[in-house]
């Protein structure tokens, strides 16, 4: 088993605090409606400083922080992962948020502060299946699809197609994606079909997949509006990148 993985699910009686997850866990195996989580420590500025990659900063404060045996935490879902860093954040170095904004009026950057406490959820439009699952019927086609929410550890598959893809030729990420989503086809769920079909299917049908599964995922709502030094309204959204950990450093 990873160290990483070992840390968090022995240390589970580490200082700690019980965190809702916004997805309500509904499609998780086992479910999980609330997950406990570790405060950054001291220690922790050393995993802090060290990596500089995003997903791998990401993955290893995952590992280390959630203290639930058996929990595996390539199977979270973006707000689930979202709300479990905010919350190290908090907890470590207070709501306050600063960024840094282009002013669009004059070019020129400038700080803002927003409020990381002030979040709201925004829940899935439908209701998935007891296996996690949504139906729909491509308009077009008439073909009924049953689809599932991509966790992190399938996003970051996606990123590794497209990162190691040859220079020159262009990354099939939009159909991948699908096929990742797409867990039958007229209840058939042999892959080789699902590809085939996916590949081939109209546009108008693809489209329409893609904005029904952005309706099935809950959400965060990250975004704020912020009032620029020349007096303009900007809308910006929270990112988790590195620098979202190092306010101080």
């Amino acid at each position: 088993m990873d160290d990483t993985i070992k840390y968090g699910q022995e240390n589970f009686n580490l200082p700690h605090d019980v965190i809702k997850l916004p997805s309500k866990g509904i499609f998780y195996k086992p479910r999980k409606e609330s997950i406990k989580v570790g405060y950054l420590t001291a220690n922790d500025e050393n995993i802090l400083m060290s990596q500089n990659n995003r997903d791998g900063l990401i993955k290893t404060l995952l590992r280390n922080k959630i203290y639930e045996p058996g929990f595996n935490v390539e199977q979270m879902l973006d707000c689930d992962v979202q709300a479990v860093l905010i919350f190290l954040r908090n907890t470590a170095f207070g709501s306050d948020y600063t960024i840094k904004i282009t002013d669009p009026r004059t070019s020129r950057d400038f700080e803002a502060t927003i409020t990381l406490d002030e979040i709201d959820y925004l829940g899935s439009k439908h209701v998935p299946d007891e296996n996690g699952y949504f139906d729909f019927m491509l308009p077009k086609s008439k073909q009924n699809v049953k689809v599932k929410l991509l966790n992190i550890g399938e996003q970051q598959d996606l990123q590794k197609i497209n990162d190691t893809y040859p220079v020159g030729m262009i990354a099939p990420i939009a159909t991948k994606k699908l096929e990742f989503h797409v867990v039958s086809l007229n209840g058939e769920t042999d892959k080789g079909n699902i590809s085939k079909f996916i590949t081939q299917m109209p546009i108008s049908d693809s489209k329409s997949l893609r904005n029904f599964i952005n309706e099935c995922e809950p959400k965060l709502n990250l975004k704020r509006e912020v009032m620029t030094p020349s007096g303009e309204m900007v809308n910006v959204e929270i990112a988790f990148g590195v620098e979202f950990f190092r306010p101080f450093f």
